[in-house]
This record gives structure tokens, sequence and C-alpha cells, in this order.
């Protein structure tokens, strides 16, 4: 009889766990998936055409509060660990949980997971959720194409749609977001790309996306999604570490195995850090993994009208993943109301539906609001609340213009950042050069 398994996750890594080692293995039969972290995913299943043989109604997708129920009323062997972003303290309870309930627990070996490529790959990954990933992304990008490479993005998965129908998406154009119907979230991550012209990939099956990317590449760049490892076996493996939150690198899962696995070492945001923050951090690589390559790199900010926040009563949206369950107290919004003496008012008396949601269950999110848009009532209630908020401005600290999306019935200006390595020796353009001609 085959073991029979359950898998945590989130809508992404799992179905990618899944895909790779247990579609069409004889030997290991999935009970089911559980959701976490993203709202409305639980309910859902995960689809027949996809799925493959052995799987005629497809899987189930139920709350990860129901883990024991299923462990013991489906007879499961073994439950696998498949989401990113959490404390190993997190990971452990969930380890006693499945344990207590009669099943092994286990998480998957980052390199089973990472697909060959026929083309070069620059993995740009994180030990934490807002690390910087994205604007390091659009440098390496910047980079290579100043080399004279064709470059493709292939994002980490949002899958949080018609399953079936989101298996491979490529986008060109802005209008492609549209089409694919995509959320705040996935805008955040695939618009900045497109406005610098280049193609992104990402969905479900990523050895199909993989065989699709190569065909019009020289390099492949996957961009991670929180602190994930890449899917893809890189020729440079980048890590970011972020001096704002020290000591993460090393508490935090799978996190932790990005940095031991890094070739390169980032350090961001050093140009805002304390010192002894950076210093802490050093120690930590330095001890993990002696031997990788150090780059250190500032993400200074931008503000588009600053007189439209000067001295004013503001309100801060920032990214909604970096504030959940990345924990981060402040980004660049508020780094931007710091250094035009505008003061922050605190949205949570005017929260609206969804969004008060998250502050409940997220409540250090503190007096920003994160930029949640998993589904359209979400966008919508996070429109409302912005509104309500009784304030004169608003700070958009995201990666797109939320003006672009939500009707905003104050001035708003928008606060943008891009990565800064240049006094960096070694940087990331020798770095690639070295790496990649």
């Amino acid at each position: 009889m085959p073991r029979q398994l359950l898998i945590l996750g989130a809508a992404g890594k799992d179905f990618h766990v899944f895909n790779t080692l247990y579609r069409g293995n004889d030997q290991t039969h999935v009970v089911a998936f559980t959701a976490a972290q993203i709202p409305g995913i639980d309910g859902r299943r995960y689809p027949p055409e996809l799925a493959g043989p052995g799987y005629p109604q497809g899987i189930s997708i139920e709350a990860e509060e129901q883990l024991e129920e299923i462990v013991r009323s489906r007879a499961v062997d073994d439950v696998l660990f498949a989401y990113s972003d959490v404390s190993y303290e997190h990971v452990d309870a969930l380890r006693k949980r499945a344990e207590a309930a009669g099943a092994s627990f286990a998480t998957p070996d980052p390199r089973a997971l990472m697909l060959p490529s026929t083309r070069p790959v620059v993995a740009v990954c994180a030990v934490r959720t807002g690390c910087g990933k994205s604007q390091t992304s659009r440098r390496v990008v910047q980079i290579l194409r100043d080399l004279g490479k064709r470059v493709v993005v292939v994002r980490h998965p949002m899958p949080y749609g018609d399953l079936v129908a989101q298996r491979v998406q490529r986008f060109a154009t802005l209008d492609d977001m549209q089409k694919h119907d995509c959320t705040i979230e996935e805008m955040e991550e695939y618009e900045p790309h497109i406005r610098n012209q280049a193609v992104v990939y990402a969905g479900v099956d990523y050895a199909a996306i993989l065989a699709e990317a190569v065909q019009e590449a020289d390099v492949v760049v996957w961009d991670g999604g929180n602190n994930d490892t890449p899917f893809f076996a890189p020729t440079l493996h980048i890590t970011l570490v972020d001096p704002h939150r020290p000591g993460h690198e090393i508490s935090h899962y799978p996190g932790r195995e990005n940095l031991e696995l890094a070739d390169v070492v980032l350090f961001n945001k050093i140009d805002s850090a304390a010192p002894e923050n950076v210093a802490a951090v050093e120690e930590n690589v330095r001890r993990l993994n002696p031997e990788s390559i150090r780059i250190h790199a500032s993400s200074p900010i931008h503000v588009q009208d600053p007189e439209k926040i000067r001295g004013r009563r503001v309100v801060v949206v920032e990214d909604g993943p970096t504030l959940t369950h990345g924990g981060m107290k402040f980004g660049a919004g508020m780094l931007a109301a710091r250094q035009h003496d505008a003061e922050v008012v605190d949205p949570r008396p005017w929260l609206v539906g969804s969004i008060a949601e998250t502050f409940r269950i997220y409540p250090a999110i503190g007096t920003l609001i994160p930029a949640m848009g998993y589904g359209e009532q979400q966008m919508r209630d996070l429109e409302a609340t912005i509104n309500a908020v009784d304030c004169e401005a608003v700070i958009v600290a995201t990666p797109i213009d939320l003006g672009r999306i939500l009707k905003l019935e104050k001035p708003a200006t928008r606060v943008t950042y891009e990565l800064d390595d240049s006094g960096s020796e070694p940087d990331l353009e020798q770095v690639l050069r070295t790496r990649l001609t």
C-alpha cells in the first residue's frame, strides 16, 4: 500500500512539492493539502488536470486547523511541511501536533525541489519577506541586459485563482495582468518588471514554466517569494539579509537554508540600519556561510510628490505580506513620513471588513495599512479603509501605484525604492560578469 501523505501548504510551494516529488509516484498517495497564511484558499481542490493519474477527483485543500482530524480520519502516515516565512518554533509546533496525532513529520530537501535548467539561472532569495528581493531582481535584470543577455524573470507562485488556467502564465504587458485577473499581491511582483520591459512567468507547474521560459532567455532570473528556496537549480544563488531584523536570518524557515546555500549574501538597507545590527548579521553570516561573497547595499527611497505629505497628517500603506507574516514594523512609507515631518495617523479606528480581520490575525501591524488584495472584496475593503481614515494625505509605499486600481479620495504620493550596491566591493555587476560571462 502507498504511504498516505498530508502536505501542509499555502497555495504555492506545496503544489511544487507535489508536482516535483509525488505526481505519478505510486509509493505515495497525497490525501490533502492544508491552507495557511493566504485567505480564502481552503475549500478548493487541486484539480485532476494538474494532479494527474491516481487523483480523478483532484486533491482537497483544507484548513490547517484540521490537521489532527485529517491525520486520524485518513490514516495519514507522513506530514510534510511545505510553506515559508515562519519561525522554527512554528514548524516545531506543527511537528508536535502531527506526531501526537500519529504521523511522522518532515520538511523537504530544498535541493530535491530544484529543477535543472538548460540555461543559467540567477536565483534571488532572502531570509525573510521584505528584505528587498524585488529591487534586487530588477537590478540583476538590468545588469544582465547591459551584458547583452536576453533575460526572463520567473516569479515564485501565487496561484490564488483558477489553477488550471494558471498552470503556465506569461506576462509581457500590463494588459496581461488584467487578462489573468491578478490580485494586488501578484501585480506588486509582476508590474515593476513589466514596466522595465521584462517578460515574467509564473503559475503552478514550474517544470512546464521553465520549459517555456528557456526558449526566450539566455539567463533566467528566479525572483523568489517570502524566504523560500529556489525551484530551479541556480548557477548563482543570491540571498538577501535584513539588518533591520538581526537574528531572523537564523530563526526563520526556510530562510536559514537560503543563507547556508547562498553563493552571494547581500546585506540590504545598510543606509537605514543600526551599525550594531549590521555587525550582528555579519557574525551570523560568517558562522553559517563563511565562503559566501558579501555585498553591502542601500535601499534609498524616492518620494514622488513630497509637498503632498510635508507636515501633514498621513496614513501609510505598505506591502501586505511584509507587514503580516513578514513581521516588519515599518518600511519605506514610514521612512518617508519621518523625512518629511508628517504625522502618521493610526488607521485602526477605521478598518473595514477583511482588513479589520487582517489586523485581528496580525495585531502587531500597528499604525500601517497592509496593501491586502487577494480578491475583489478585499481590494474594495482596502479602498474603503484608506478613504475612511481621518487624514490629509496617503503615502503609498507599495511596488505598484494603488491609485491605478483603487479610487483614493485623498491626495496620494508614491514612495519607490531601488537597490544601490555601487559602494560595495565587489558589487553585483562584478559578480555577475565573473560568473555568467
